[in-house]
């Protein structure tokens, strides 16, 4: 990879570790499951935390303002107050605790669903054909008129950092519960461009050896398909939000401010460019596959040259050797006391002459 490469690389590193802080303080837990409940009122966060029932009164006495409460991996008794104090649908509520859904988004009354899968570049020092190269995640959303609440699972994907962004921009956090949805589709998105651009440095470095000029050199063909099986979890995390942007950036839809929409088509064209960038690494990926296979039918056929080339060439000495090891008493030249040498000079002479011949037409 080339030092251009390697510094771009670095500096992607960089900026995904700013995004991903474990040990943000906005994960303190305030509960086993809660890991975040804000009250927030013209765009501004109120002081202190305080159970969700509390919050949401303060909202609602308030008359404006909305309520964001974050939850990590919540059970079904864990979540059934909020689903009861928000009256989120059972389907809804049943997707956000079990996960393991595709990215979607769905209209109950006046409250959205939306699911996006969280994606991670798992760093290694080297591709292997077991190594793992993208984790994902999932964060549900439910955005209701006065209320978000963010469902989380996985190991990553945390939304401290994009809380604390989103906090430094009043005016945008006041337009409501839609601007923490598009805040959290495009912290979504753009770890989705990291990982894409980082997987690219994976697909430039195994096509880089599988052209290496020592074949001593050249990739494992497990490492290819391991990446391809790295980039369709890529493409299943992507692939299926494109319906559900398109419907924010267009459609009239509950909960949603019509001055943020405009922002979802940013995020849309966003996720076009990383869909368009998957499908161009799958269709490189074939082509560095079939290259790899070619390579290694030349190589074959190389060797199957050298191989009938050397046996052609023992083939003389064995004939020669094969008649004159017959046991009759009249053969030519038996008995003449130059007989021997003159046969060793043949086969030499013979054997340097296919020699030099198959070394003339590449075939040694």
């Amino acid at each position: 990879m080339s030092m251009v490469g390697n510094l771009r690389k670095v500096a992607r590193l960089a900026r995904r570790r700013r995004r991903v802080d474990l040990n943000h303080p906005a994960r303190s837990p305030l509960g086993t499951s809660v890991v975040n409940c804000v009250a927030y009122v013209d765009g501004k966060r109120q002081p202190g935390d305080c159970p969700v029932e509390e919050a949401i009164e303060r909202v609602r006495r308030a008359g404006r303002g909305f309520v964001w409460i974050g939850l990590h991996e919540p059970t079904e008794q864990e979540f059934s107050g909020i689903s009861d104090l928000f009256r989120l649908h059972p389907l809804a509520v049943e997707d956000a605790v079990h996960a393991h859904q595709r990215p979607k988004l769905e209209t109950y009354d006046d409250t959205l669903f939306t699911v996006f899968k969280t994606v991670r570049y798992v760093e290694h020092d080297e591709l292997t054909t077991t190594s793992e190269v993208v984790d994902t995640g999932e964060v549900m959303v439910f955005t209701g008129p006065d209320f978000v609440v963010t469902v989380r699972h996985g190991r990553h994907g945390s939304l401290g950092p994009m809380r604390e962004e989103l906090e430094a921009d009043p005016g945008q956090l006041a337009r409501g519960p839609s601007a923490v949805l598009h805040a959290i589709a495009d912290h979504v998105v753009e770890d989705y461009l990291a990982a894409a651009d980082a997987v690219q440095d994976d697909i430039e470095q195994v096509e880089t050896e599988v052209f290496a000029p020592e074949p001593a050199l050249r990739t494992d063909p497990g490492r290819i398909y391991q990446l391809k099986r790295e980039l369709l979890e890529l493409k299943r995390a992507v692939a299926p939000l494109d319906r559900p942007m398109e419907r924010l950036s267009t459609q009239r839809l509950p909960a949603v401010d019509l001055d943020i929409q405009t922002y979802f088509r940013d995020v849309a064209d966003h996720l076009a460019r990383v869909t368009e960038q998957i499908a161009a690494f799958d269709d490189l990926l074939n082509s560095i596959l079939q290259a790899h296979l070619a390579q290694v039918t030349v190589a074959q056929n190389e060797d199957m040259r050298k191989i009938t080339a050397w046996a052609a060439i023992i083939a003389v000495p064995t004939m020669v050797c094969g008649v004159y090891g017959m046991n009759f008493d009249h053969m030519p030249e038996l008995h003449w006391r130059f007989g021997y040498p003159l046969i060793i000079v043949v086969i030499a002479t013979a054997c340097f002459a296919m020699h030099r011949g198959f070394r003339r037409n590449g075939w040694l």
